[in-house]
């Protein structure tokens, strides 16, 4: 029985490149089960595309085979590559960063490179702008098929090698925590940051607690505001401001059926700086 095969990209659906990924998919096997996770990673954002594998993988079964596609670097040296996760599942993508939260959260037991020599779509070989079509795509389909084996997939690399992305960790001290805005909850324009609910809750703070949390970027002031730590976001009135745990048990900043991100223009990246304490209230 084949394997799922689930597909990421940037390349939107405007044309027909997702379309032909899924061609080259399925003539490989036509009873393959193909699923999109997203195509809509903004150009050239690999931070994007590696978080939000991170935000999804672990909700698949064992042995399914994702495909990310976000490769700037298209027809480069850098190596195109297959990873199997602790967890038992297969990224196939190009080894540019798109791997650094997976490999941080989750692990990464093995990775292989890609052999093209064996592992491309026949009469490809001098297209150099489509591999994930021409590779990823291919490689993927015939690993989720079994009709290549995962050390079939080509030479063994050292998981210690694999490129990173910068990646700040959250810190608390003295009851102040800082992190930075990861990624935004796209659809409802939410911020979600790097501190996980654990190290929250250590630096003492409580659901119902008034919070001030402070946003900068390149040292220049965002946001200053206090707002309220809820379990929701029915513990806040419609337009206001929460602290929230978000669906991957991080901290998430929301307004209220408003979008936050548009509202006060918030970027995402290691250069947006996050920081939260509590607000005494004691007269």
């Amino acid at each position: 029985m084949s394997k799922h095969l689930v597909l990421q990209s940037d390349f939107g659906l405007c044309d027909g490149a997702v379309s032909a990924m899924y061609g080259v998919s399925l003539s490989v096997d036509p009873d393959l089960k193909i699923f999109d996770l997203t195509h809509e990673i903004p150009q050239y954002n690999i931070w994007e595309g590696s978080y939000r594998l991170y935000q999804t993988i672990s909700y698949w079964p064992e042995e399914t085979v994702f495909v990310s596609v976000v490769d700037p670097g298209v027809g480069t040296d850098r190596l195109s590559v297959v990873a199997k996760t602790v967890h038992n599942q297969y990224i196939v993508t190009p080894d540019n960063g798109t791997l650094t939260h997976i490999l941080q959260n989750i692990g990464i037991e093995e990775i292989r490179e890609i052999d093209e020599s064996i592992n491309r779509l026949p009469n490809s070989g001098e297209s150099y702008t489509f591999h994930g079509r021409d590779i990823y795509a291919y490689t993927g389909a015939r690993l989720a098929a079994d009709v290549i084996s995962f050390e079939e997939v080509g030479r063994k690399l050292n998981v210690n090698d694999i490129v990173e992305l910068s990646n700040p960790k959250a810190q608390a001290c003295d009851g102040i925590v800082t992190g930075t805005i990861d990624i935004l909850d796209v659809r409802f324009g939410n911020l979600w940051t790097n501190i996980n609910r654990e190290l929250f809750t250590q630096s003492r703070m409580e659901y119902g607690d008034l919070l001030e949390v402070t946003i900068e970027t390149n040292e220049r002031l965002v946001y200053k505001n206090a707002m309220t730590f809820g379990k929701s976001f029915s513990d806040s009135r419609l337009g206001e401001p929460l602290i929230y745990v978000n669906s991957v048990n991080k901290l998430g900043v929301a307004i209220n059926q408003g979008s936050f991100a548009k509202a006060y223009h918030i970027g995402t990246g290691a250069n947006w700086k996050i920081t939260i304490r509590k607000v005494n209230t004691k007269q």
